[in-house]
């Protein structure tokens, strides 16, 4: 929901014409050329950033998902012009919706599949959750901001996302009613690694966040639950995110 990247610190993939012929036709509209521009640059980002990230593009799915889903949905009526533009978008509160590579990145880290259920850490504008809820079976959504979280409660319910249920809270408890997790993706930076998030992510699971804070440098980290139990980080990207709030 709230990130961007420097541009000295930093940004996906191999073109696919394909995807952008297959996709252009079903979903065509009036911003069907700005969503191939930015599927574009999420591609030269990929590549600019190969060796940080260990690979040359994202996976299709992904991609595909991004060309869908109608990023000017999410944005206010006075960022439409801007909507496709690859980085984040101001959404009020002084939050942001995210730099289009980071969703796609953020996304493809976590590894989604159909059979899955997925925990978000900060709602923001709903649109990483419309992302996700194309890509597994099941998003659970948290955003501490009560002004964010109805609005994007209404935006989700409105466009016919309903395989995401929000809640309005402080996300660094998580929401351990439905846990555990197959993945749990954090969109605002925080110091640490909450051990209530790693408590509630599956054996096998995959949590992608950014750590750090405002005054130093923050790193996209990913983090893997092995299927003993035994945790593993690796920095991916540094990168600004909106710091964390609530009571940690």
């Amino acid at each position: 929901m709230r990130n961007t990247i420097s541009i000295k610190r930093f940004i996906v993939g191999c073109f696919v014409p394909l995807l952008f012929l297959s996709v252009g036709v079903a979903y065509a509209d009036k911003y069907t050329k700005q969503r191939q521009q930015m599927i574009a640059a999420i591609q030269d980002d990929v590549q600019d950033t190969a060796k940080q990230i260990n690979k040359n593009s994202l996976s299709q799915a992904v991609m595909h998902t991004m060309m869908t889903v109608p990023r000017h949905e999410f944005v206010p009526e006075s960022q439409l012009d801007a909507a496709y533009e690859n980085r984040p978008l101001p959404i009020g509160y002084g939050q942001t919706i995210s730099q289009p590579y980071i969703v796609a990145l953020m996304t493809d880290l976590l590894q989604p599949r159909p059979d899955q259920r997925v925990l978000e850490i900060g709602t923001g504008s709903g649109y990483q959750a419309a992302i996700l809820s194309k890509l597994v079976a099941q998003v659970y959504s948290i955003e501490i901001i009560e002004p964010l979280g109805k609005a994007s409660t209404q935006r989700l319910t409105r466009l016919g996302y309903d395989n995401i249920e929000t809640r309005i809270a402080d996300g660094y408890d998580g929401w351990p009613q439905h846990a555990p997790y197959d993945g749990i993706i954090v969109t605002a930076a925080i110091s640490h690694i909450p051990p209530p998030l790693v408590k509630q992510l599956k054996n096998g699971g995959r949590m992608v966040i950014p750590v750090g804070t405002r005054f130093q440098t923050q790193y996209l980290t990913l983090v893997e639950k092995d299927n003993n139990g035994a945790i593993s980080t690796r920095q991916i990207l540094p990168v600004i995110f909106v710091p964390f709030t609530g009571g940690h």
